[in-house]
């Protein structure tokens, strides 16, 4: 460091005022704190300057200053059940008004409360502070905020600024009269005789019919964001090039509806596309992802070039004007992929560029293709989730919500300075990985984002959530804060960037209370205790996981003490299936891909006594004895959280069928075929979609479950639903059974 660099105590009033942690809590209960150099960076990150003490302390007054340069604030989000206050900055002694425009038309005055705040001087300007009063009860919506200031000349100056209202709390599944089971599915690994290599939005559709008539309310599925699209596409569902468009690799191309108006020659090109990679449907082996999509794309350029009706050509042009610039940056995105690869030039770095103008005039023909791709995804969705609801599910699909993105996706390459530069986000060492980790993904920079009025949290939340009725999102503490690791640091040298989770919180509330649904948010390991309370009070359920849930000796919570406001599973995708776990094959992996942080024969021991208390616990409730076979055990361990008073539970499709391998080893890259593994049973044979309706495993654990699950509440009938948002559409009374006979 520089011999004049900022002293600790100023870099540390500069670094909070940025919302730049400078300690935290270690998972061993001490307290760490983080390096002057590396808060330097991290400050540089946002845009301020910290490399000297002048520079800091010039960063420190402005800091102070930056809410007195704005006439209304960048943008201002409220709860629609309290009464606000916003502040309004003027030349001292003018007058001013100010008002709410509504989205849907209309104006709402707000009246002027007390505000004794002194004036202070600005760029030369004796600047004053008004406060107008935001009434509770005011229309949930983006809406804008209108400050009219008559000067002491008599002239006058209008200014403007987002303004939101955002529901206080969501309505819980008990609420909406659900009985809230579902199943849990890697899609991409449950293929049918007719999939392409990779499960797709067909065999969605055929799932959420069958475990509707089940009686399940939701499917949750890995997340189908977008990855490349061309080259080797990432296996990992959570490393997409977008988290707001779909990937198009989950389309079924004869569905789409074109294919049965081709001429026969036609449709024979897209039938051949299909026929060789349609054959590892039913073979054990890894996922071959690129392959699928060299054969779809086949498939899918046959069939854009066969044209539409006048009448579908229009369909895709509103949905092309809904999704608006966004599909069009993707899109471009997309075709210049496909012309220079991964790695643009300078003269590509962003859409707003001369070169990406013209771009986009050569290369409409290939956009206009990759915005169709997305209406065609878009449209299967629709299907698959309309035939969920007609099912009778209550949520229907579920979608996952990734953390981040690609750092050379389209996302970061559409509006580069949404993202924080330098620096990427991560974990700081825990229990699990105690050298912390690096996802390598950068993060929004919540200077940015505010600026932005939160437009990319609300355009992919609103997108994502079209065609579902619920949403998970992954490591939710993204929304208050973050790890950030400077470009170059280990992952174990970060700090904790806070952002403002009342606004983010909101905007996706909002979105959510508009399409109807329910949100979940994934928060294990080093959470916030306040971040769960907080959670509950406005309506998002947590994540309860039964093999984490543990006393502090050691043992297994009894179900009851488990978290009402939660999904409750019995394990993860990051886990084995209950069949490996329980038979120890976890650590024989880990052990054999060299990722453990302790002797092998200790981690045997624990995974051993954590299984024998496991068996104990459910011994004690009645539910196995010593003679109870695997099948049994994984039914017993379902029937136990069936006994919790969780919200939303589910049962993951691995498990239903008696799959051992887990779909991901974290800590591994290619050493693992993580997101690859096709659904199978406990010997290793595949499981088709076709055989799930008849699969004695998964008849008999959906049987115990829902049975359990229906005495422990003493219900066998769901409740109408409650008015909220999207969710006011009529679903049918049924009786909840356990499984229907083929």
């Amino acid at each position: 460091m520089k011999e004049n660099a900022p002293e600790r105590t100023l870099l540390c009033e500069l670094a909070d005022a940025w919302g730049v942690a400078t300690e935290y809590w270690g998972f061993d209960g001490n307290k760490v704190m983080v390096s002057d150099l590396t808060l330097i960076r991290i400050l540089a990150s946002l845009g301020v300057d910290a490399s000297s003490e002048l520079s800091a302390r010039r960063a420190l007054e402005e800091a102070r200053m930056r809410p007195w340069r704005e006439t209304l604030p960048a943008c201002t989000v409220v709860r629609d059940d309290r009464e606000s206050r916003v502040a309004v900055h003027l030349p001292h002694g003018a007058g001013v008004t100010v008002e709410v425009e509504l989205e849907n038309g209309g104006a709402r005055a707000l009246a002027q409360g007390e505000d004794f705040t002194p004036p202070r001087e600005v760029s030369g300007v004796l600047t004053g502070q008004a406060s107008f009063v935001v009434p509770a009860r005011m229309p949930l919506g983006y809406h804008m905020l209108r400050a009219r200031i008559t000067l002491d000349d008599g002239s006058t100056e209008v200014h403007g600024a987002p303004f939101v209202v955002v529901p206080q709390r969501l309505a819980s599944p008990a609420e909406r009269g659900m009985t809230g089971w579902g199943m849990t599915a890697q899609l991409y690994s449950v293929r049918s005789r007719r999939s392409w290599g990779v499960g797709d939005t067909a065999d969605l559709k055929e799932m959420c019919s069958l475990f509707g008539a089940m009686g399940a309310d939701f499917i949750l599925i890995n997340p189908l964001h977008a990855a490349e699209p061309v080259g080797h596409i990432t296996p990992s569902p959570y490393l997409p090039v977008t988290r707001r468009f779909f990937n198009p690799l989950y389309v079924r191309p004869e569905d789409v509806h074109e294919v049965a108006y081709m001429p026969a020659a036609q449709r024979a090109l897209v039938t051949w596309a299909g026929e060789e990679i349609k054959e590892t449907d039913v073979l054990n082996e890894v996922i071959d992802r690129d392959s699928s999509w060299e054969a779809k794309l086949q498939a899918l350029e046959v069939i854009f070039a066969f044209g539409r009706s006048k009448a579908r050509q229009r369909d895709f042009e509103r949905f092309r004007a809904t999704e608006g610039q966004g599909l069009e940056d993707f899109a471009l995105w997309c075709a210049l992929c496909e012309r220079y690869g991964e790695d643009f030039t300078e003269e590509l770095s962003s859409p707003a560029t001369p070169h990406s103008a013209l771009q986009r005039l050569e290369l409409a023909e290939r956009i206009d293709f990759f915005a169709w791709l997305q209406w065609i995804v878009d449209t299967q969705l629709e299907d698959a989730q309309r035939e969920a609801l007609d099912s009778g599910m209550a949520l229907g699909i579920f979608h996952d919500l990734a953390v981040g993105v690609h750092s050379k996706g389209a996302d970061v390459w559409s509006n580069p300075g949404i993202f924080a530069s330098g620096v990427t986000v991560g974990a700081p060492p825990d229990v699990y990985n105690q050298h912390g980790q690096n996802w390598s993904q950068p993060p929004w920079s919540p200077v940015a984002l505010r600026e932005s009025a939160y437009a990319p949290l609300r355009n992919l939340v609103h997108t994502v959530l079209r065609h579902a009725g619920g949403l998970r999102v992954d490591h939710v503490m993204g929304l208050f804060r973050q790890w950030w690791i400077p470009a170059g640091n280990p992952p174990s040298e970060g700090a904790y960037v806070r952002f403002d989770h009342e606004a983010a919180v909101g905007i996706l509330m909002l979105e959510a209370y508009r399409a109807g649904a329910v949100v979940v948010g994934e928060d294990l390991g080093n959470v916030e205790p306040w971040v769960r309370d907080y959670m509950r009070e406005r309506g998002i359920l947590g994540t309860s996981v039964l093999w984490f849930e543990a006393y502090d000796d050691g043992t297994f919570k009894q179900p009851w003490d488990l978290r009402r406001e939660t999904l409750v599973t019995v394990d993860t995708h990051d886990l084995p299936p209950v069949a490996g776990y329980l038979a120890g094959e976890h650590v024989d992996l880990r052990d054999r891909l060299g990722v453990l942080a302790e002797p092998v024969e200790k981690v045997r021991a624990d995974a051993e006594l954590e299984r024998q208390r496991m068996m104990s616990r459910l011994a004690e409730h009645g539910l196995i004895d010593e003679n109870s076979s695997e099948r049994e055990i994984i039914e017993a361990m379902h029937r136990y959280i069936a006994r919790s008073p969780g919200e939303l539970l589910a049962i993951a499709l691995v498990d239903a069928v008696g799959e051992r391998r887990a779909q991901n080893q974290p800590g591994t890259d290619e050493e693992y075929p993580n997101w690859r593994l096709p659904l199978a049973d406990g010997s290793e044979q595949v499981v088709l979609v076709e055989d799930l309706k008849g699969n004695p495993r998964l008849r008999s654990l959906v049987t115990a479950f829902v049975s359990e699950l229906h005495t422990a509440r003493q219900k066998v009938c769901a409740p109408p639903p409650i008015a909220s948002g999207a969710s006011l559409r009529r679903r049918r009374m049924r009786k909840r059974t356990a499984f229907p006979e083929p």
